[in-house]
Parts: structure tokens; C-alpha cells; sequence
């Protein structure tokens, strides 16, 4: 537990510098977590993670990010006529390999992309938003603060269970804990430093504390189906990529989705 604290105080704080500075290195520390995001997804599947149709993959995530970086405009990138063409050389490969990489395989290769390509797409949108400093913060502080008050709560009163057949230690007393400390931590965030209007606030804290906890139960269900504890062992005592921006993957996207930022 303390070298988890530990680190989770250093990471955190080096996080948040980045989405400070903005730019070019926000953009580069996440295009940083979405290749390895991805890597791990390709290894907890059991794909190869450098084979020829892993590298399609990967440059089928780049593509779909690419966009949203502050130095795409050094080179244009189609997303849609690479997404055609990744499919169709996936295809192809699967019958050159003669079936031992499948259609499930393409499967995988191409949902991971997705799932990892926009997630990370739209948290490196939403920083690029007139208001993008403070809305990526009272996100982040929305998700983070969930995943504090959902422990604690849970930890301190937690008898119903959530979602044991995906998460057996979730409760739902641990779940109004963490969404009611989203709600605490945005509000009173934003009335100290943002100027944010109150309601947006409000939304993003709710959408932090709802989805937030959904992005943890997909990659729990992911880990469970895969047979797996961590997606990485990348961070000291916090796992891999995946395990620390699950919820990051869901939230930023649901947000552009709803129009909320």
C-alpha cells in the first residue's frame, strides 16, 4: 500500500504538469499511453504484440488519434481509408498464415484499436478546448476522486455486492460513495479555481462517477475473460496502462458524446 500511495503521488503529480504544459508533450504522453495501452491489450488477448498484424493494429489506433495531437498537422492522416485497408490486409494475412490468425483474431485486433484509439482521442481533444485545462483536470480529479471514495466507502460500509460475477470486492455502497465524492471533490474544485458553469461541472462529476466506474468493470470483465490479474506491470503496485485509464477510456468519450464538453 505505501509504495502504491508512492507512487500514484509522483505519477499523478507528473500527470498533471504534462496536462499543465499542454501542447506538444501532453500530446506525446499520450500518444506514450495509448501505444502501450495497446501493447498490453494485444498481450492480454494472446496476440503477438510485434507481428505483422499487431504493427496494423497499432498504426490503426495512431490513426484514429493522430487527429487530436497538437503536431498532426505534420503529416495528414485518412482514418477512414486506413481502417479499409487495415481490414481488408488483415484479411488477407489471416488466409496467408492459413488460419492460425482467425477471424476472432481480427476481432481483437481491430477492437482494441478502437477501444484504445478513441479513448485516448478525446482525452487528448478535450485539452485542446478553449476551456481544456480546466475541464481535463475536473475530469481527472472526477475519476480519480470515484475511484478514492468508491474504496473508502466501500471498504468502511460495503455490503451489497455491485458486480461480483465481474468484480467481487465492488459494492454498491462503495459506487454512491465514489459518484457522491465526484460530485464533492468537481463542485468544489471548480468554485475555487475554475469558473466553469456550475451545471457543466455538475455533469462532468456525474458522468466521472457513473461511467467512470463502468470503464473499471469492462476492463475487470476484460481481465476476467483473458485470465489475467494486471494488464501491466508497469506502474509499482498500480499495474499496467489499461488498469490505471479504464476509466479514462470510457468517460472522455461519453462526455464528447453528450455534448458535455
Amino acid at each position: 500500500m505505501k509504495q502504491r500511495i508512492i507512487t500514484g503521488l509522483i505519477g499523478g503529480a507528473a500527470f498533471l504538469l504534462l496536462i499543465y504544459l499542454g501542447g506538444s508533450w501532453y500530446s506525446l504522453l499520450v500518444l506514450l499511453l495509448a501505444v502501450i495501452g495497446h501493447f498490453e491489450f494485444m498481450r492480454m488477448a494472446g496476440l503477438q504484440p510485434w507481428n505483422v498484424a499487431s504493427i496494423l493494429g497499432y498504426i490503426l489506433m495512431i490513426s484514429i488519434l493522430w487527429p487530436s495531437l497538437s503536431f498532426s498537422t505534420w503529416l495528414t492522416i485518412s482514418t477512414p481509408d486506413l481502417m479499409i485497408a487495415v481490414l481488408l490486409l488483415l484479411l488477407i494475412y489471416s488466409v496467408l498464415r492459413k488460419n492460425q490468425f482467425h477471424i476472432e483474431h481480427i476481432a481483437l485486433t481491430l477492437v482494441g484499436a478502437l477501444y484504445i484509439g478513441f479513448g485516448f482521442t478525446y482525452m487528448a481533444a478535450t485539452r485542446n478546448l478553449p476551456d481544456g485545462l480546466m475541464l481535463t483536470v475536473l475530469v481527472i480529479l472526477g475519476i480519480w476522486s470515484t475511484d478514492s471514495g468508491a474504496y473508502f466507502v466501500g471498504k468502511a460500509i460495503g455490503k451489497r455486492k455491485l458486480w461480483p460475477e465481474i468484480s467481487p470486492n465492488k459494492t454498491i455502497e462503495g459506487s454512491l460513495g465514489g459518484l457522491l465524492a465526484s460530485i464533492v471533490v468537481v463542485l468544489a474544485v471548480n468554485a475555487i479555481f475554475g469558473g466553469l458553469d456550475m451545471l457543466q461541472a455538475f455533469l462532468i462529476a456525474v458522468v466521472a462517477g457513473i461511467i467512470g466506474q463502468l470503464g473499471d468493470l469492462v476492463e475487470s470483465g476484460l481481465k476476467r475473460h483473458f485470465g489475467v490479474k494486471d494488464s501491466g506491470q508497469l506502474i509499482p503496485g498500480h499495474g499496467g496502462v489499461l488498469d490505471r485509464f479504464d476509466s479514462f477510456l470510457l468517460v472522455f468519450p461519453v462526455l464528447h458524446l453528450l455534448g458535455i464538453v
